[in-house]
């Protein structure tokens, strides 16, 4: 991995989510709950328009995918057979002194960084990410009844305590899903007897997956609560290097068009020796945050470990037969997995921007318009002339039919342009006393500050 970081602060991109209205801690007003983030007005429309633009160029522009959303909640046997039970696992390290816990790979062993006690750690163990659950009404097992006797005389004999302790009902205990991809290989057959799609295909999910950290941190980038966007290419083997390819290209096609700097992605070829037991090939893509290079997503080439997990576990068969007569086979898969947060962190950082005018500092930033969470900021230039806010509210409520818009009085001209520039705001339009004599607005650019006056007609369309 590399340390590289971005020009960008943490410090920078907490503060705006917070005064703007982007992020906030999770539960807050009760001190806060670690690894968990609260979307604002801003952040939940910013997360929606990501999720999206990545829905409609990877599910809705393409004739090769399927989306599917299914339940959080599994039959435990998915994790067991995927080896999330067994095996997802981080390495925890107690300090005997303060009794902080970390994981052992991300600290500096030789000394607690919480009380500074040197040489307080004991031998590391694994400790498992999955969030353990109960469904259903099961509960601790009650202790046995006691044997007894009640005489005629209102006396009680005891023959005998026969106890037990109590326990959960472990057939009670499901999972919260660790990722969201289990819920596609679950439904492959379900996909395929109901559409019968040709090979290859994708089936892609978004959703929420969740996942007991150790140590959440930098901000919303690793969090215990989080959601993905992962897809599951189902292919044959025989063309499975062109195919990765073609995935490689459209990744970064779609992070350009969702305003990452491509200058701050790093592929990170993973070498033989360390690729995960069910790969055969995997691109890291990471990202030049705040806290150094990190990874936004992966590429990779999982061949048929997930569908022959399931075969083996459930004893269903997971074969594809071609429409063509050729022999079935069970199919290999490519999976692009993206994290939204992740992928969110990458966006701001890269859109924000400072400049300087007419001797102020401006803090901008440069979302692209599809993701920007407002377009366009609607004002009158005086707030106390009904006729220029009749106006603007003839505007505003004509822009806000196919876009989003916000509506903008509040103190004078350059603090709102301020405001929409920190929001990410494509355009301000003005509306002053020449909109009642020749039909014309004034539309300020966030990028440039560059303004031009133009006809409402021309804004509308």
């Amino acid at each position: 991995m590399s340390d590289k970081k971005s020009e960008v602060t943490l410090e920078d991109i907490v503060s705006l989510c917070k005064r703007r209205g982007f992020i906030f801690q999770g539960s807050e007003v009760y001190g806060g709950l670690a690894g968990t983030w609260d979307y604002g007005p801003l952040g939940v429309t910013l997360k929606k328009n990501l999720m999206d633009l990545w829905w409609k160029t990877f599910v809705e522009d393409r004739d090769d995918m399927v989306g599917v959303d299914a339940a959080i909640l599994m039959n435990p046997k998915t994790w067991q057979a995927s080896g999330h039970v067994d095996t997802f696992t981080d390495p925890l390290v107690e300090c005997s002194n303060c009794k902080g816990r970390f994981r052992e790979d991300k600290i500096d062993t030789s000394k607690c960084p919480t009380c500074g006690e040197k040489d307080s750690f004991g031998e590391p163990r694994d400790f498992n990410m999955m969030f353990e659950t109960h469904a259903g009404p099961a509960g601790p097992t009650k202790k046995r009844s006691i044997p007894s006797k009640i005489n005629d005389d209102g006396s009680r004999v005891v023959y005998g305590s026969i106890e037990s302790e109590q326990e959960w009902d472990q057939s009670s205990t499901v999972y919260l899903r660790p990722e969201t991809a289990q819920g596609i290989f679950t439904n492959f057959k379900n996909v395929v007897d109901s559409l019968y799609p040709d090979v290859p295909f994708g089936i892609a999910q978004q959703g929420k997956a969740f996942r007991n950290e150790i140590s959440p941190r930098d901000f919303v980038f690793r969090s215990r609560e989080f959601n993905q966007m992962e897809i599951e290419y189902f292919i044959h083997p025989d063309n499975w290097e062109e195919l990765f390819e073609n995935w490689r290209a459209d990744i970064k096609s779609f992070l350009e068009s969702a305003g990452v700097d491509m200058a701050g992605v790093n592929e990170l070829e993973v070498p033989t020796d360390d690729l995960a037991h069910y790969s055969k090939r995997t691109i890291d893509y990471e990202f030049a945050y705040p806290h150094g290079s990190d990874e936004l997503l992966g590429l990779a080439y999982r061949t048929d470990f997930d569908l022959m997990n399931i075969q083996n576990a459930a004893g269903k068969k997971m074969e594809y037969r071609p429409k063509d007569g050729s022999p079935a086979f069970v199919p290999q898969v490519i999976e692009p997995s993206f994290g939204v947060e992740r992928l969110i962190m990458a966006v701001l950082v890269s859109a924000f921007k400072k400049d300087e005018q007419n001797g102020e500092e401006r803090i901008y930033l440069a979302l692209p318009h599809d993701i920007a969470p407002v377009k366009y900021c609607v004002s009158p230039l005086l707030k106390n002339k009904p006729e220029l806010v009749a106006k603007a509210k003839e505007v505003y409520d004509q822009l806000k039919v196919n876009n989003a818009v916000m509506w903008d009085d509040n103190g004078n001209i350059g603090k709102r342009y301020r405001r929409q520039d920190e929001i990410g705001t494509p355009y301000c339009v003005v509306i002053d006393f020449d909109t009642l004599e020749d039909g014309t607005v004034t539309i300020r650019d966030r990028n440039t500050t560059e303004q031009k006056r133009i006809k409402i007609q021309e804004l509308l369309s």
